[in-house]
């Protein structure tokens, strides 16, 4: 009812003409937070539970062949120990974990699939007769390891790795405890370090691989495959064999099953892996696409941002990918009007603020963070990224238009002065309309973008840049942004600062490196100089050199 009485409040604004009868999308900020299981205690304490119970259930009811076989009192107790421990790890060493019980779920329902895969492969190797050494190889040591690393990061999958090598030794026969907990560990530890920064789908089914061949290399290594001692036969050669194409048959379709998952678990437990970020920051996105032809001057400013913000990303084991894609989209919101934004003026183009008041035209520039999330909604785009979008310039003042207005104030009270107006008639000047609406940056990728678009717009108007100039730049804009306590909410530490400092000077140093400029009197004696060499030579010099000879000319020559 609140909605339709809405919806006719704005139609009858709209038939007086003072309203367009739209109405822009609204981000919810806290929407993904309560999302899915929320962060309530209780639910967190409900997974807790329902994941020792599930584990105890499973080591309790073994196989024969199993280590606590016949021992339902040992292994409830081994299994109890073992979970609680594992839970009191996440605690202490992942408490970023516990902030959302839906990622709670995907680590502790991770391992316990993993768990459960290595009981039914034990079970079906028994019931069909089959060699003790395919326990080994059928096993997907990599599966919950590679899951919760690309997912959830490498800290995560260590622990995953951790987890379920210790807990198969429950459950695999005793004289394979060694040899299972070996293979587990080196599987899942490789695995771990070659897709935590991930970035193709084909690095993750090298990854399976890998794991296959460890497998198999520590199987052979203690003796179950390959017996050396004696001379192998013609039966024994094929059994070999076979288990050869398994084990990298298993590696290569548990990663093959993995990256399938991705884009399921992705969208199920609001998580975006670098796989996906760099599939979102493809250029031909509809607005980039849309950027690029009808705010070019943007489209670059983006460009450059985005070189600045994942070089300083790197420096400090942020998320680099991320950095890039939510660089290409945190300035979107200027194609609703993007003649009012500096870089897409062209010379001699007439400036649309010269019309306005500093304080609407400051209401104009602040409005393209709330038209960016609008379109961000429309086109669906990551929440991170409509984040990024909403922090970059956090409620930092817009200095140029306050300035102004205080400009235009003081010419006010002067001609209050000389009698020529009234005190009535002069501005009134609020800060709050020269603000940005906020949040303040509130992690470190969206802190870094906040200080790259800063740094970038700012250092545009360097003239005759070099070293200490732009080392300059840097480190007052990251001073100002400080003491104005923009990076209050981040978690940029002051050693992140010095380093994403240093990466920024660097980026801006090979953007803007100076180039050598030619004379026209110059470029004649280089042609009389050239008398000797072949007319190839003098064309080739005349291309070189044209292009700055045409910059140095604009240069120089009256606007």
């Amino acid at each position: 009812m609140v909605g339709f009485w809405d919806a006719f409040k704005r139609w009858r604004l709209a038939q007086k003409g003072l309203s367009s009868g739209k109405k822009r999308r609204v981000y919810d900020v806290e929407e993904r937070i309560s999302s899915l299981l929320g962060n309530a205690l209780w639910i967190h304490w409900l997974l807790s539970a329902v994941f020792v119970i599930c584990f105890t259930l499973l080591v309790v009811n073994q196989e024969p062949s199993s280590t606590l076989a016949g021992q339902e009192a040992k292994s409830a107790c081994a299994s109890i120990a073992l979970s609680l421990t594992a839970l009191m790890m996440i605690r202490m060493n992942h408490r970023d974990l516990l902030r959302k019980n839906g990622v709670l779920l995907l680590l502790l329902g991770g391992v316990l699939l993993h768990v459960v895969l290595v009981r039914l492969i034990s079970y079906w190797v028994d019931l069909n007769g089959m060699q003790v050494q395919y326990k080994l190889l059928l096993i997907p040591f990599a599966l919950a390891p590679m899951v919760h690393s690309v997912l959830l990061g490498r800290r995560a999958g260590t622990f995953s790795a951790v987890f379920v090598s210790m807990a198969g030794t429950l459950l695999v026969p005793s004289d394979e405890v060694i040899v299972y907990l070996i293979t587990s560990l080196a599987c899942g530890i490789a695995v771990v370090m070659l897709t935590s920064r991930v970035r193709k789908r084909v690095q993750l089914l090298r990854a399976g691989i890998y794991a296959g061949a460890l497998a198999l290399l520590f199987t052979i290594l203690f003796g179950k495959v390959l017996h050396l001692d004696r001379m192998p036969q013609t039966t024994q050669m094929m059994s070999d064999g076979t288990m050869f194409v398994v084990a990298f048959s298993v590696g290569f379709i548990t990663a093959l099953i993995v990256s399938g998952l991705l884009p399921l678990l992705e969208g199920a437990f609001s998580l975006t892996t670098n796989i996906s970020w760099l599939e979102l920051a493809d250029l031909n996105h509809p607005l980039l696409k849309q950027m690029q032809l009808n705010a070019p001057g943007t489209f670059h400013h983006s460009l450059v941002v985005a070189s600045l913000a994942e070089s300083a990303a790197e420096a400090i084991g942020a998320n680099a990918a991320l950095c890039r894609a939510s660089a290409y989209f945190h300035d979107v919101g200027k194609l609703k009007k993007p003649e009012y934004f500096i870089e897409n003026q062209s010379e001699g183009m007439e400036n649309p603020h010269d019309l306005l008041t500093p304080t609407m035209s400051a209401l104009v520039i602040i409005a393209h963070v709330k038209d960016g999330v609008d379109m961000a909604l429309k086109h669906k785009l990551n929440h991170r990224i409509i984040d990024a979008i909403l922090e970059h310039h956090g409620d930092s003042m817009v200095f140029y238009f306050y300035r102004k207005a205080q400009e235009q104030k003081a010419l006010e009270q002067d001609k209050v002065g000389r009698g020529l107006e009234n005190v009535e008639d002069l501005p009134q000047i609020d800060d709050k309309n020269f603000r940005y609406p906020g949040p303040r940056p509130r992690s470190k990728e969206t802190g870094i973008l906040s200080l790259a678009d800063a740094i970038e717009s700012a250092s545009r108007s360097l003239k005759k840049p070099n070293p200490i100039k732009i080392r300059g730049l840097v480190d007052d804009i990251v001073k100002s942004r400080w003491i104005d306590g923009q990076l209050d909410d981040c978690t940029l530490t002051l050693r992140d600062l010095t380093r994403v400092k240093e990466s920024f000077a660097a980026t801006l140093r090979s953007m803007m490196h100076s180039r050598i400029s030619y004379n026209k009197s110059e470029e004649g004696s280089d042609r009389k100089s050239s008398g000797g060499k072949s007319a190839a030579d003098t064309a080739l010099g005349r291309q070189i050199l044209s292009p700055a000879t045409s910059a140095t000319a604009s240069d120089v020559s009256p606007s």
